[in-house]
């Protein structure tokens, strides 16, 4: 399977920018996979969608304002991307940076603490960050919101708050797991008082998430790393839930990945530590039974995520629709749900 089978045409305007002013205002696509249909909704609409006794699987990582910017002593500005921090003062990052830095060369940051270049792992750096406080609280007092490249302005205030989801409690990630942008704390006392439960995964979504897919042969790209959290906790609760015949419903696509990360021979088991899975059309989800995500980049891994899930060209005909309707893509859009059994 080629990158180029996840290719469709995306006009620009309709990137989303900012966010809606509600969270929840957002539009729903939903996917009746065994008819090969789909429905144009809302998504204050949800609990209409789900029953009693169904469970949301959120990731409850926190972003970071990993975003940081600097000088070199010569001069020569420098943006700092946090990857992911390794250590009380050391992190890999992304940089952007008019001539890459060698081994040794000092970053001098807004507050005149500077960070040191360690190495270099193909297109990240390492860095360590010469400063008493913890690196956490560095990027608190000097750190911008990471948006992702798509969108073309800068993080302000506001983004502090909408580029992070309501339950975030975790901190470790770099990018929001963007499909649960949409809840808001209103919806999620619906989906309470109707019987739906809720459970949690962490998974600290990394820069690498934004990284292309350079091989046309899939079977050639390699995975970025990430931190990821399954407890026996959830472990016990999907069990319960499909025990008693609810549906595990997968907030987003690093859901997927985490629970499929903790998946050995079919059986879910508690897991702790990093993942490279990689998920395309001939790769078998068992883990959930249904999925909210948001609209993905043409060619990316998280398209063929959700491909794998219903099928390549049932998705690209879902996504050709959205585009003729004019959703609002990626983070900041609208939102699919994804139902591979049906209604």
């Amino acid at each position: 399977m080629k990158k180029s089978d996840f290719h469709f045409d995306l006009p620009p305007e309709l990137i989303a920018q900012a966010p809606l002013v509600e969270r929840s205002a957002s539009r729903l696509l939903v996917l009746n996979a065994p008819t090969h249909t789909w429905q144009d909704r809302m998504f204050r609409e949800l609990p209409s969608l789900l029953h009693k006794g169904d469970l949301l699987v959120f990731n409850d990582t926190r972003v970071l304002p990993a975003r940081l910017y600097g000088h070199k002593p010569s001069g020569g500005a420098v943006e700092i991307l946090i990857e992911r921090v390794t250590g009380a003062h050391e992190a890999t990052v992304q940089l952007g940076v008019s001539k890459k830095p060698r081994e040794g060369t000092v970053i001098v940051l807004a507050d005149g603490s500077h960070a040191t270049v360690l190495g270099r792992d193909e297109s990240f750096f390492h860095l360590r960050f010469e400063s008493p406080e913890p690196l956490e609280r560095l990027l608190l007092k000097l750190g911008e919101m990471p948006l992702p490249p798509y969108i073309s302005r800068h993080a302000d205030a506001s983004d502090m708050e909408r580029y992070q989801t309501v339950y975030a409690r975790e901190p470790g990630a770099v990018a929001a797991p963007t499909a649960g942008l949409h809840f808001d704390e209103t919806l999620m006392t619906q989906l309470r008082d109707m019987g739906v439960d809720f459970g949690y995964v962490t998974l600290h979504v990394g820069a690498g998430t934004f990284q292309p897919v350079r091989a046309d042969d899939l079977s050639q790209h390699k995975m970025h790393r990430e931190w990821l959290n399954v407890g026996a906790g959830l472990v016990e609760h999907i069990e319960r839930t499909r025990r008693t015949g609810g549906r595990v419903v997968a907030v987003g696509t690093t859901v997927v990945r985490a629970l499929e990360s903790a998946t050995v021979n079919g059986e879910l088991r508690p897991f702790a530590g990093e993942t490279q899975i990689f998920i395309f059309p001939g790769y078998r989800i068992t883990s959930i039974d249904a999925l909210i995500t948001n609209f993905h980049l043409p060619q990316s891994t998280l398209l063929m995520l959700v491909s794998a899930l219903v099928g390549r060209e049932y998705m690209l005909d879902a996504y050709r629709h959205a585009v003729e309707d004019r959703y609002r893509f990626f983070s900041y859009g609208d939102a699919m749900l994804i139902l591979p059994r049906g209604m």
